[in-house]
């Protein structure tokens, strides 16, 4: 077996980065911690704590965004079902009574804060399929830009155990990867990763920070500890795998206590998963080497001008569109030349596209008649030909 990939006397782990220096914060709270397993009702204060640690970050200027279990346990609780494992139709008529109480309680204890909440209830899918994933990425940085709290949890009124994530662990590394954030900060029943699981194991000792999750890090993985909880360490560590392959540091840190993630700026016990890129980065490259192009768009002088310089493409830059593509597809950007000079994710179809090159964006209802993205490849998902690097091994996050 190889050697454990863990530091236990990194600087990181004498000395942990202050939260503020973090411009993107994903966190994600567990049924567990958010429910109260005897009541069926939230744990109001510790939740109220939460929240405060989520406003002292929004005011220092970090966008935050929350994944958020709970609706399932509150919905059960309201409908009088049994504690014991629910039937498929049972959990999907809890969630769209819990999903009402989940949203409405997000709303007031941020709001008590001059914080607004928006809900977003995604699927596997709109994580997995690029359209919809473009869509839930244009719909989380939109709030962001209006300084709003993404509150995310998986669509449990819809999802069958066969499109379903299972566990908010792997779809928060989703979120983060997918809204481009630099840290994800999990919240367990347990202070992070033990070498062994200490119920079990009275002489665990606590991994501070994890520099390459492998083997012999998976094999440190527990099951869940809790019976609300459908996730446990194994479910971390998919996470970690997923969220540090997309560029985003991510945190596991005990839940239980008041302010959990204010905690962190004073040296609470938690283990770091690093990453040695950063979200950008680990975007462009799987851009640039996992996804085959299907299409082109031809642009003037002017929009390759534009492009260099950092500028999104707009459609009135496009003078021809080749390829039979569809919104999400990464098509190449060729200048008058025909020269690459970048590629990217499309906003519209290649139909959609023939129809608004070369017009201005604010054409773009009347010529498609519904209202329409008013760039067509944002700059986030595009990477210039000057600095593509094709990666050794594809980047396997899912859609970065």
């Amino acid at each position: 077996m190889s050697a454990p990939s863990f530091a236990t006397a990194a600087p990181l782990a004498a000395s942990p980065p202050c939260l503020k220096n973090f411009r993107r914060i994903v966190i994600k709270s567990g049924s567990s911690l958010l429910v109260d397993r005897g009541q069926g009702c939230v744990k109001r204060s510790w939740l109220e704590s939460l929240a405060q640690d989520i406003a002292d970050l929004h005011r220092q200027g970090a966008d935050v965004l929350v994944v958020s279990s709970g609706a399932i346990a509150l919905g059960r609780t309201v409908l009088g079902l049994p504690e014991r494992d629910l039937k498929l139709e049972d959990s999907q008529a809890a969630a769209a009574v819990g999903q009402i109480a989940l949203a409405r309680i997000w709303a007031e204890v941020l709001s008590d804060r001059k914080i607004t909440a928006g809900q977003i209830l995604v699927t596997l899918g709109d994580t997995e399929e690029r359209q919809r994933y473009l869509n839930a990425r244009a719909t989380i940085g939109r709030l962001l830009d209006l300084r709003a709290v993404p509150v995310i949890n998986e669509n449990d009124t819809v999802a069958t155990n066969e499109i379903r994530y299972g566990d908010n662990d792997r779809l928060a590394a989703r979120v983060a990867t997918m809204a481009s954030a630099d840290l994800l900060i999990l919240l367990s029943d347990v202070p992070g990763l033990y070498t062994a699981p200490p119920a079990d194991n009275p002489d665990a000792e606590l991994v501070p920070v994890v520099l390459r999750v492998d083997e012999t890090i998976e094999a440190m993985a527990g099951v869940a500890a809790s019976r609300l909880s459908r996730g446990g360490m194994r479910t971390k560590i998919e996470a970690a795998k997923i969220a540090t392959a997309g560029g985003t540091h991510m945190i596991i840190t005990d839940g239980r206590v008041a302010h959990p993630v204010s905690r962190l700026n004073d040296k609470a016990p938690c283990t770091w998963f690093l990453t040695g890129s950063n979200p950008v980065t680990a975007r462009k490259k799987w851009i640039a080497g996992a996804l085959e192009p299907r299409g082109a768009l031809h642009v003037d002088a002017g929009a390759a001008k534009a492009i260099a310089s950092g500028k999104s493409l707009l459609p009135a830059g496009v003078t021809r569109v080749e390829g039979n593509f569809t919104s999400g597809d990464c098509v190449l950007i060729r200048d008058f030349r025909a020269a690459e000079i970048g590629r990217g994710l499309v906003a519209y179809d290649a139909s959609e596209a023939v129809l608004i090159a070369g017009r201005n964006s604010q054409d773009i209802p009347g010529l498609l008649g519904t209202p329409g993205r008013a760039v067509i490849i944002h700059r986030d998902d595009m990477v210039l030909a000057r600095d593509r690097i094709t990666p050794r091994e594809p980047v396997t996050n899912g859609n970065s």
